[in-house]
């Protein structure tokens, strides 16, 4: 199922209209609601919604809107997301799909260069070709036209006057702003931040500015009028113009997904299809339950061991065969007799890295080219009445392309396609660029659910380890025995390919050196870039929720 944005919307105020989606009635108010927010300010404007009597739809608007603002560097109304949505009057989760859409214009060889080499990444992701359809207002938008219980306009106070007013920059984006990323050269960027660094006051007027055009015209504030002009000729400057048009931005339309759902545990795990590598992150839980794992702990290398093999082979396997394709073998790949082939070939030692495996209806793997850096934000939302969202938004890497609009950053999201498109004999990968595809996401927001009811969620930043960090934390929280915050305190490890990285340094000596003697050297200085935030509603009725120490993220819960 699609969601339209036409430029016609441009002429409509419907927005602001109060949600015509049948709620229920009040007695359903029975839920402790909560907000995970990777910063403070974000958690807070969507915990006023969730107060005055908003939903959770309503409160993920009033999270992100905030988020564009004081984490730009993560995510934003010029970027893309996954919002997946629970439902507790049906007791089923339901994805919204707002992923970032190449523009008609775009060719399987716009990351090459004249020689049919490919671009080097910092000139591909300057450059106006990286950015996509943005998707992430249009996907909040109609989860709030569903599931909304307050007027759209009344969901943008608090951005709008941090914008307005200025808001302290934080460590995490100080630091940020102290380091050599490219987008930081840009002119726009240089522009917004100047000298100012941690605990600087910074104000954005020409953000406060579109929220009050966006509050009452709704997604056609960006896909439409001056913003979406201005968004446009932004990307045709430099020397790798890109080819996005006004059509391509009023074509855009949310794709409403069933989730790919597995039985593992007590909880029936649900995750977005393709192009999100929820499938993927699925075949991960099948694979580790299938070792002894259980049997372990925090402090035991096997353990660490059991979860970097499999997370070697459900890599191999992403790699090779996901995108925005119709082929994606999920059913083969979650099938119970290919997750016993594969789980077989954890030998007690580490060997080179697995190929692909061949599951019922994969089409020949194909090399793959992406490079898909770290970025991104996630936050979980549930109100009072027991729905709840788990969404993973992103302008892809670092300030996106630091190119800025009316106040926010445009994403690089084109990026995350593979920039050799072809095999050497020819053949096209999965994830190679096409006009009006979807880049291959590691974005996996997952929720949780027992016997239909909201039992957790969780998500993270951090690119293409996504899958590792959202692993390690569902392993501590429920195999290790650990609360949700210890589970996020856990060092990282990710095994992909060759190279298997870690927090080397947050490891006990004794698992180090467990897995040299089962042939695992670590690589030192992977994993820091995670943004984990998970919910598990524990069997006691407890809500065990926590935010990745990281970075600065808080649990709001209210009564």
């Amino acid at each position: 199922m699609t969601r339209l944005f036409p430029l016609l919307l441009a002429l409509l105020l419907a927005a602001c209209a109060t949600p015509q989606a049948a709620l229920g009635p009040d007695d359903r108010a029975t839920h402790r609601p909560f907000v995970i927010a990777a910063n403070p300010l974000a958690a807070e404007a969507g915990m006023d919604i969730l107060e005055r009597g908003g939903s959770a739809a309503d409160a993920a608007v009033a999270v992100q809107a905030m988020l564009s603002l004081v984490e730009p560097q993560s995510s934003g109304v010029g970027g893309g997301a996954f919002l997946h949505f629970y439902d507790a009057d049906t007791s089923t989760s339901r994805v919204y799909d707002g992923r970032e859409v190449a523009p008609a214009g775009a060719s399987r060889t716009m990351f090459l260069d004249a020689d049919g080499n490919r671009l080097s990444y910092r000139a591909a992701v300057l450059s106006g070709r990286a950015v996509g359809v943005p998707g992430a207002i249009a996907a909040l938008h109609a989860a709030h036209a569903d599931h909304g219980r307050l007027g759209w306009d009344r969901l943008f106070t608090k951005a709008i006057v941090t914008a307005e007013e200025g808001f302290i920059i934080s460590p995490r984006l100080g630091n940020f702003l102290a380091m050599d990323f490219p987008q930081l050269s840009q002119p726009d960027a240089v522009r917004y931040f100047g000298d100012k660094t941690t605990g600087d006051r910074l104000r954005n007027l020409a953000y406060g500015d579109f929220l009050r055009r966006l509050r009452l015209e709704g997604p056609a504030a960006l896909v439409a009028g001056p913003t979406a002009e201005r968004i446009v000729a932004k990307t045709r400057e430099g020397e790798l113009p890109g080819t996005l048009t006004l059509a391509d931005l009023a074509a855009y339309e949310v794709i409403e997904r069933d989730p790919v759902c597995t039985d593992w545990l007590r909880f029936s795990v649900c995750a977005p299809p393709p192009p999100s590598s929820g499938a993927a992150f699925l075949q991960l839980l099948g694979l580790l339950e299938r070792t002894a794992i259980a049997e372990t702990s925090a402090d035991d290398p096997e353990g660490w061991y059991l979860f970097a093999m499999a997370s070697r082979l459900m890599y191999a396997d992403r790699d090779a065969y996901f995108g925005d394709v119709p082929d994606v073998p999920i059913a083969g790949l979650l099938a119970p007799d290919y997750l016993d082939a594969r789980a077989r070939l954890i030998a007690p030692t580490a060997g080179p890295a697995p190929e692909a495996g061949r599951p019922e209806g994969a089409r020949r793997p194909v090399p793959d080219r992406t490079m898909e850096p770290t970025g991104t934000s996630h936050f979980i939302v549930r109100d009072r009445y027991g729905d709840a969202i788990s969404i993973t938004t992103t302008v892809e890497s670092i300030f996106g392309t630091g190119r800025m609009v009316d106040g926010f950053f445009l994403n690089n999201q084109l990026t995350d396609f593979s920039f050799d498109p072809l095999s050497a004999d020819g053949e096209a990968h999965p994830n190679a660029v096409a006009p009006g595809k979807r880049p291959r996401s590691s974005m996996i927001p997952l929720i949780l659910l027992d016997d239909g009811e909201f039992a957790g969620a969780i998500g993270s930043a951090g690119g293409n380890s996504i899958p590792a960090y959202v692993g390690k934390t569902l392993v501590g929280a429920t195999y290790w025995g650990l609360s949700m915050e210890e589970a996020l305190a856990l060092p990282n490890l990710i095994a992909r390919g060759e190279t298997i990285g870690a927090e080397v340094d947050k490891l006990p000596a004794g698992v180090v050196a467990g897995l040299a003697a089962r042939g695992v050297a670590l690589a030192p200085g992977q994993g820091e870039g995670s943004g984990v935030h998970g919910v598990i509603i524990r069997t006691d009725g407890r809500i065990d929720g926590g935010a990745d120490p990281r970075r600065e993220g808080v649990v709001l819960i209210g009564e």
